[in-house]
């Protein structure tokens, strides 16, 4: 099994990965603690890719990232790669993100995912974007996820990501997406 570097601290994320590449052939582990990559990026692609290749050459070995966010139409994208910023706690960030649109009636948004491969060198093997589509409701709903989940309705599902099982929000949700196509990519990675 080839080590693969997860550029993130966050247990959670790490079993998230490992449930997506379960059968992959690479062995996960977490960056380094005191690794820390500031995200500078424009999008979540160059984020994806700056921290994946950051975290590879700190460590000699493959490394995965990804960069995921909401983006609402009526706001011209935002809160966008600033998605995590938007304030100080998802009650917070949800509260602000409700307060900003208020009535108004257009309420598409999507989330999005950059996820990038770099190899011990820092180049950018492979990368892939998931997109999910939906709508943000006028108030929360649901008990599950994290972040945004509670006011992103998705019409298909007719639930919100925090009303699905983890299951469901896998296979519908923007990284669900990003991961399948970057899986579907793993096997013509030149080593």
């Amino acid at each position: 099994m080839t080590l693969l570097v997860v550029a993130t601290g966050n247990p959670g994320k790490l079993r998230e990965m490992q449930a997506y590449l379960a059968d992959s052939g690479w062995e996960l582990t977490l960056k380094p603690p005191e690794l820390d990559v500031e995200e500078t990026g424009e999008t979540f692609a160059e984020n994806a890719c700056l921290k994946a290749s950051q975290v590879a050459i700190a460590t000699n070995n493959w490394a995965i990232a990804d960069d995921s966010g909401l983006e609402v139409d009526a706001l011209n994208g935002a809160p966008g790669v600033y998605s995590a910023r938007y304030g100080s706690s998802d009650a917070d960030r949800i509260a602000r993100l409700l307060r900003t649109l208020g009535n108004n009636n257009q309420r598409g948004a999507q989330f999005v995912c950059a996820a990038a491969i770099a190899r011990p060198d820092g180049t950018i093997a492979l990368q892939a974007l998931g997109v999910c589509r939906g709508e943000i409701l006028n108030a929360p709903r649901g008990n599950g996820g994290f972040g945004y989940d509670p006011v992103f309705y998705v019409p298909e599902q007719n639930s919100t990501f925090a009303e699905m099982t983890p299951e469901v929000k896998r296979s519908v949700s923007h990284r669900g997406k990003a991961f399948a196509n970057l899986l579907q990519q793993l096997p013509h990675i030149e080593m």
